[in-house]
């Protein structure tokens, strides 16, 4: 039933409070020009609600600025545990190409991301939180994902870096070139120590255009991080970025 209807990403916060099905929810201006402008919805037509926490309610649009829920706001009629392990996909910013990067990483499932602003980053004024916060959601409602992906603000590299990767060794993976002998990302994957416990983070970093300077990658392999390739070519940010997206949504798909 849901599969046919468009999203709509309404925070549990704005939500109503009443127990009972049939609440009212109040729609914002453009979220009101996304259902009828864009989706070219009509008053009494049906449109899904999800929170970005798992859960998903069908709603009619009604009149004016309002939709009423079809479910109580306790029973909704789908709801997703969160995905495990978390995947975080720490990258610093390409001058081009960061709004399709966000776009495609979020549809392959990323849970978090963490821009870096690196040695040798070219774009450490390219993140625009409101804009890409919205880019963020816009591609959670179009791919259909219950659960809303995390952005953090920026960061220097050196400070993910410098610290042991979420869940200890092997948990924060760093993409590298030019070095002999690298394991491919998805070999590394496979190679974990143990596997990663639901709540538990695993890392994927990826450097600038420029690539990481043999300073940074020093202090990552100090606090633990293990060096990974993806493929024999030199990509672009933001090819590596959501080609490592891919591999980390097929090898947690195979877990799953």
């Amino acid at each position: 039933m849901t599969r046919d209807l468009r999203r709509l990403l309404i925070t549990s916060g704005r939500l109503p409070t009443v127990p009972s099905a049939g609440g009212e929810l109040e729609l914002e201006r453009q979220e009101l020009h996304y259902l009828t402008r864009v989706l070219r919805l009509h008053p009494g037509d049906r449109f899904a609600v999800v929170d970005g926490a798992g859960k998903l309610w069908t709603a009619l649009l009604g009149p004016v600025n309002h939709a009423q829920l079809e479910q109580a706001i306790g029973s909704p009629l789908a709801f997703e545990h969160p995905p495990a392990p978390l995947l975080q996909l720490a990258v610093a910013l390409p001058k081009r190409d960061a709004d399709v990067l966000f776009r495609m990483a979020c549809e392959l499932g990323m849970d978090r991301f963490t821009p870096l602003q690196a040695e040798r980053s070219v774009a450490s004024d390219s993140l625009k939180l409101e804009r890409t916060e919205a880019i963020l959601r816009e591609a959670m409602e179009q791919c259909e994902r219950l659960w809303q992906p995390q952005l953090e603000s920026l960061r220097p590299a050196a400070e993910l870096l410098g610290g042991q990767p979420p869940g200890g060794p092997g948990r924060g993976l760093l993409c590298t070139t030019r070095r002999p002998g690298l394991a491919l990302l998805a070999q590394a994957l496979e190679g974990l120590v143990s596997p990663l416990g639901a709540s538990e983070l695993l890392t994927v970093a990826i450097g600038p255009e420029g690539g990481w300077t043999p300073a940074e990658e020093a202090l990552a392999f100090a606090h633990g991080w293990q060096a990974v390739s993806l493929g024999s070519t030199i990509l672009r940010c933001s090819t590596a970025a959501v080609t490592a997206a891919g591999l980390l949504s097929h090898w947690r798909a195979q877990l799953n």
